[in-house]
């Protein structure tokens, strides 16, 4: 009987190990994933983050005004001077020249001209907590505006999210296109967007198997997706996700928790590309970000 009694001690010991090791993973897992959301809601509200996205401007071929004055074609945010200067498009090919007998600072140098686009990296200019650059939407080019006193971010609340479900952190198989894929989507100003996709991802989410279509990102599979939930829950034009490279067997781990809002979710000055067709799921992924609810949201 004391053998018996201390058999039943010891797997009682053991059963409660095996548990508690396992809540203790489920534990590990939730923490990570709240990690990463605060870190993707501190991203957002950075100084780069896009809240500070102000303005964005497309450019008509030849001369745009700027300035902080509403006569200007292209009204920027205090402190910018009245009259600043001119911005030209010719073609594909962006040049901005100072007003008479002022500066410009590009790239951190005080210049009375310079040329923004097209150049190895982008090239800034800065007035105080206001910056642009030539940003491009499809064909189209435009002049993005950056203000780290905007109010889109000074009126931001927070995120948004679905309890944390180890159930949609899914495995998926990688298979490659015989040949790369180009993958031509709208973005939400009608522009066609262009990526490169190197294969396609069969995995099971919600009870349904899926067959997605990554487009390349430095080295990761990004994923641009709508699901049942959108419109609804959550944001309805889309949500991103990432997933790492596949592995030497075709493998990676897709996790739906990680799906997040683009930017255009909160600022109406951004533009946000459309999911491909294979990306677009019948069944609701009750996972990640959901809609935002606070000031700017549209």
């Amino acid at each position: 009987m004391r053998a018996r009694t201390g058999w039943l001690v010891t797997m009682a010991a053991v059963t409660a190990l095996g548990i508690g090791a396992a809540g203790a993973g489920a534990n590990d897992y939730a923490e990570e994933i709240e990690a990463w959301r605060a870190d993707r809601e501190a991203r957002l509200k950075a100084d780069d983050g896009w809240l500070t996205v102000s303005a964005l401007f497309f450019l008509p071929e030849g001369g745009s005004r700027f300035g902080s004055s509403p006569r200007n074609d292209l009204v920027l945010p205090d402190p910018f001077p009245a009259e600043a200067g001119v911005i030209e498009r010719r073609g594909r090919t962006v040049s901005v020249r100072a007003a008479d007998g002022r500066r410009l600072t590009v790239d951190g140098e005080p210049v009375a001209a310079a040329q923004l686009y097209p150049a190895e990296g982008r090239v800034t200019l800065r007035e105080g907590p206001v910056s642009l650059w030539v940003h491009e939407s499809g064909e189209r080019l435009a002049i993005r505006v950056r203000d780290t006193d905007a109010a889109i971010r000074r009126n931001f609340t927070h995120l948004e999210w679905y309890p944390v479900d180890e159930g949609y952190r899914v495995r998926g198989k990688f298979t490659p296109h015989a040949e790369p894929l180009t993958v031509k989507t709208m973005n939400i100003l009608g522009d066609v967007e262009t990526y490169q996709s190197t294969g396609y991802v069969t995995l099971t989410v919600a009870g349904r198997e899926a067959r997605m279509l990554p487009v390349n990102s430095g080295g990761r599979l990004w994923f641009i997706m709508r699901d049942a939930t959108s419109g609804g829950e959550t944001y309805p034009a889309a949500r991103f996700l990432y997933a790492d490279a596949p592995d030497a067997d075709g493998w990676t781990t897709v996790d739906f928790n990680k799906a997040y809002n683009p930017p255009c979710a909160f600022n109406p000055h951004t533009t946000c590309p459309l999911p491909p067709p294979d990306n677009r799921l019948e069944v609701r992924v009750e996972a990640g970000e959901k809609a935002y609810l606070g000031p700017g949201a549209h």
